[in-house]
C-alpha cells in the first residue's frame, strides 16, 4: 500500500509548489513514504505522502490535497507497511499484525493499541478523502498515532469538519499538512510507541485572487483547538520539536509557474 522511497519525488505532487515541508526534528529516524494503492496491473496510484519517525513508531506529518469531500464509506483494516521493517521484502501491503520475525522493529503494531485507552488516529483523515481508493490508503498505521480517545472522537473530529467548512470556499483544490507532536514525558505504548502530545494542520488555498492559509494544533489546556497562522505554527513547531534548523511547513502564496520549455 506505499513505497518507502529516498525523497518525495514520486509524490511531491502532494505538496504546495511540489515542495516538501522544511522539517528536522532532533534525533529521529526519518522514513519517506509515497502512500499509494497498486492497480491491476501493478502500477503505483499514489494518493498521499507521510513522513514517518521509525525511532518514535509514529508519523511525522501526512501531506495530501484536499478536494470538496462528498460521503466515503470508512473500512477499519488497519495495515502496515513492511519495507520499513525488511527493506527487501516484495511485499506491497501487509496485515496490522504482520508474519515476519522482523515486522515492528521499526513501525506500531495493531498489537500495540490493544487495552491502551488510545485511539488510532488519522493524519489523512477518512472524512477528507473523496475517493474509496484515498479512504482505503488512509487505513495504514503510519498514518496514524496513539491520540486522547476524547479529543480524537471530539474536539479534533469537530476540527476537521470546521476545515471542511473553511476548504469549501477555495476555487481550487487545497494543500493540506497534518501532522503529530510527540508526548515524550508520556509512557508509551507497549513500551514502544510514543504517544501523541499535540496534532497539528496546516491549509492553504486559492479564494479569489489571494491565497490563504491557516495552521491549527490542540489540544491546548482546555482541551481545545487552537487556529494561528502558518507563521506563528512554524514558529510553536520548532518550539516543540527543538529541531536544529527552522521549520517551514510551506510559503501559502501563488504558486510558482513552470518554467517555459528552451
Amino acid at each position: 500500500m506505499s513505497e518507502v522511497v529516498d525523497t518525495f519525488d514520486k509524490c511531491k505532487q502532494f505538496f504546495l509548489n511540489n515542495k516538501a515541508p522544511v522539517f528536522t526534528p532532533e534525533d529521529v529516524s526519518l522514513k519517506y513514504i509515497c502512500q499509494c494503492l497498486w492497480d491491476n496491473k501493478g502500477q503505483p496510484i499514489y494518493l498521499y505522502a507521510t513522513l514517518y519517525s521509525t525511532s518514535l513508531k509514529i508519523p511525522v506529518f501526512s501531506a495530501y490535497v484536499y478536494n470538496r469531500n462528498k460521503t466515503i464509506g470508512r473500512c477499519d483494516a488497519w495495515y502496515i507497511e513492511p519495507q520499513l521493517d525488511v527493506p527487501s521484502t516484495t511485499d506491497q501491503c501487509m496485515k496490522s499484525k504482520g508474519n515476519n520475525k522482523h515486522i515492528g522493529t521499526n513501525q506500531a503494531l495493531n498489537s500495540d493499541y490493544e487495552k491502551s485507552g488510545y485511539d488510532r488516529g488519522h493524519l489523512y483523515p477518512v472524512l477528507h478523502t473523496n475517493n474509496h481508493l484515498s479512504m482505503l490508503a488512509t487505513s495504514t498505521l503510519t498514518n496514524a498515532a496513539p491520540q486522547d480517545s476524547d479529543f480524537n472522537r471530539n474536539t479534533w473530529l469537530k476540527h476537521e469538519e470546521a476545515v471542511i467548512n473553511d476548504l469549501y470556499s477555495c476555487d481550487k483544490e487545497a494543500y493540506v499538512v497534518t501532522g503529530v507532536v510527540p508526548d515524550m514525558d508520556a509512557p508509551k505504548l507497549n513500551n514502544r510507541v510514543y504517544v501523541s502530545k499535540y496534532y497539528w494542520r496546516a491549509t492553504c488555498c486559492q479564494k479569489g485572487t489571494q491565497y490563504t492559509g491557516m495552521g491549527y494544533y490542540g489540544p491546548d489546556k482546555k482541551n481545545e483547538v487552537k487556529t494561528l497562522t502558518i507563521e506563528d505554527l512554524n514558529t510553536k513547531l520548532q518550539e516543540f520539536y527543538r529541531g536544529p534548523t527552522p521549520i517551514s511547513i510551506f510559503n501559502c502564496q501563488k504558486p510558482e509557474r513552470k518554467r517555459a520549455r528552451e
